[in-house]
């Protein structure tokens, strides 16, 4: 297990899912956590089970200026800022785009897109002023081919899959350590979502076809250690063998 005491580390969409999965890793790894997400109750009730090595941050993500709000509690709480975990995104709208409304529509973007650079641009200014840091964005499948009734989903994922490299091509000599994890398809209430749509291959899988969320939770903190170094800029993917064994998910 990578150690990670000492070091502080936020997470979005960290209620449930992949990012409370995240956050219970992180902690057991012995960092400090940012929990940031909508759902106040939930948060609160995962900081609680965590204890004092957690922060619970209500955010909306959407917003640059509740993201950066989160961003200086954290630094003020714990001292410093190490990791982000860019976790937080929506499925919804699932609809052909005849049908889209365009406001949910744009919705999806604020959040899946708009959200992930509203990390970036607030992590920055305190990881460069700390000699460097690492930013790990939640990809998918989707961000690299179409699939049918997402494509609010895969058009914003492939603009996060840019960002990534963006911040890679921009800030990887200042000590920035950005990356993508593609998990696959995992046993969240996306996953539900998705399944009660009806309208892609996707919503036909079984639950059983699904990883569980402590699979990408462990291998978001690998990718914080050196192992991981040899994938700086770009995005990995968990549906790759190899990288479960590194992870250490599989034998």
């Amino acid at each position: 297990m990578t150690d990670m005491t000492g070091k502080v580390v936020l997470i979005t969409g960290a209620s449930r899912g992949i990012g409370a999965a995240a956050a219970r890793v992180f902690a057991r790894a012995g960092a400090k956590v940012a929990l940031v997400s909508r759902s106040r109750d939930e948060l609160a009730t995962l900081a609680g089970e965590i204890g004092e090595a957690a922060l619970a941050i209500p955010c909306e993500i959407s917003r640059y200026w509740e993201v950066e709000a989160a961003v200086q509690a954290t630094a003020s709480t714990f001292g410093r800022l190490d990791v982000l975990i860019n976790n937080a995104g929506v499925i919804d709208p699932i609809i052909h785009l005849a049908e889209a409304d365009p406001e949910s529509w744009g919705q999806a973007i604020d959040v899946n897109l708009k959200g992930v650079f509203h990390g970036m641009r607030a992590v920055l200014p305190v990881m460069l002023s700390q000699g460097g840091g690492t930013v790990i964005t939640i990809s998918s499948g989707a961000a690299h081919g179409p699939v049918e009734a997402w494509s609010s989903y895969c058009a914003s994922k492939a603009g996060a899959a840019m960002l990534t490299r963006s911040l890679d091509k921009e800030y990887a000599q200042a000590g920035i350590r950005a990356m993508g994890l593609s998990p696959g398809t995992v046993a969240t209430e996306m996953q539900r979502v998705i399944k009660s749509s009806g309208i892609n291959p996707v919503s036909k899988l079984e639950w059983s076809d699904h990883i569980p969320p402590e699979w990408p939770a462990e291998a978001l903190l690998w990718m914080c250690g050196v192992d991981a170094d040899e994938f700086i800029g770009q995005e990995i993917s968990l549906r790759d063998e190899s990288i479960r064994r590194r992870v250490g998910v599989i034998e």
